[in-house]
């Protein structure tokens, strides 16, 4: 019988498993000084082949369908476990102003420190030449493994504002504005409201180039004075502001309950639903992508729709087909 496994291949990477790339990526410096100048900017699973997502569903995870895999010739040879899980890391390198993609391939995996012990394999490293990757930008951004910080992805963004804000002509402009608080390219007033609209007030006609390596403004734009927006104390559109409307009330009540629950189920990250079945990811690029979408077709059985589905920011869909 297989061994039973807690990871299906195209299960997003774990906090543990980005940890134990990280590190792995980390003690293959050469020097120390390589090593503090790393800046992970992204850790994603590298997601599998066909055959290895079809073995896995066939035998170790749900749906166990057998009649996934191609018939072979006196019954299919079964493997006892999965191949182990790969991770995909682009690296940046301050100090050298490289860019790599590492490939390290995780074993079964333990919370580790920095420094600690680690068990992953780099299986490749690759100079991207004459580029960089994407710099550091997001929300809340920050992955915490034992008290240590592997990602920092609005560290990058942080660093560039604070050089802008203290750029002379920059100051003169907002001076010019008739203001000193200046965040993101858009006024935020100080306020106590967690649902503070900060792109009510766009501060327009200022653009700056910055250096991200060297981290230096190398061009400063003022081109025109534009007026800000008035200040609107009812910007935020939360309910108990008003505008001295009342609330409408030719809408009829919507109630929508399910007294016998749902009719999906999930089970970590495969989803099952009417006759339809799916894995769902989430990647930094694409954001959703549905994985191994499946329809269960009367006396034909489970039958595969697509190997890959997802979105990208322009709209257009990205399909890979059975």
């Amino acid at each position: 019988m297989p061994r039973a496994q807690t990871k299906h291949p195209l299960d997003p990477l774990s906090a543990t498993e980005i940890s134990v790339a990280v590190a792995t990526v980390r003690a293959a410096g050469a020097t120390p000084e390589v090593r503090d100048s790393m800046r992970f900017i992204e850790v994603v699973l590298l997601e599998p082949e066909k055959h290895v997502v079809a073995l896995a569903d066939a035998y170790f995870f749900p749906p166990f369908q057998p009649s996934l895999l191609p018939r072979a010739k006196g019954g299919p040879e079964i493997p006892s476990k999965l191949p182990p899980r790969r991770a995909r890391l682009v690296v940046y390198n301050k100090r050298s102003n490289e860019t790599n993609v590492w490939i390290v391939e995780l074993a079964e995996v333990h919370a580790t420190t920095r420094g600690g012990h680690h068990r992953g394999k780099v299986i490749s490293s690759t100079v991207v030449p004459d580029v960089q990757p994407p710099m550091g930008w997001g929300l809340g951004g920050r992955v915490i493994v034992d008290g240590e910080v592997l990602l920092q992805d609005a560290a990058e963004y942080a660093e560039c504002e604070a050089i802008v804000k203290d750029y002379p002509p920059f100051i003169e402009a907002m001076k010019r504005r008739g203001m000193m608080i200046w965040i993101w390219s858009w006024l935020i007033p100080e306020s106590d409201c967690q649902l503070e609209n900060g792109y009510a007030r766009p501060v327009e006609g200022i653009h700056a180039l910055v250096d991200m390596q060297n981290m230096v403004v190398i061009e400063f734009e003022d081109r025109k004075l534009v007026p800000l927006p008035p200040a609107d104390p009812l910007r935020n559109y939360t309910p108990g502001e008003t505008r001295g409307g009342v609330d409408r009330s030719d809408v009829k009540p919507l109630q929508i309950v399910q007294p016998e629950g749902p009719s999906f189920r999930i089970n970590g990250h495969y989803v099952d639903w009417q006759k339809w079945n799916f894995r769902i990811d989430f990647t930094p690029r694409e954001g959703l992508v549905i994985h191994s979408v499946a329809h269960v077709d009367g006396s034909r059985g489970r039958r595969p729709i697509a190997h890959r589905l997802s979105f990208c920011g322009d709209g257009r869909a990205l399909w890979r087909s059975q």
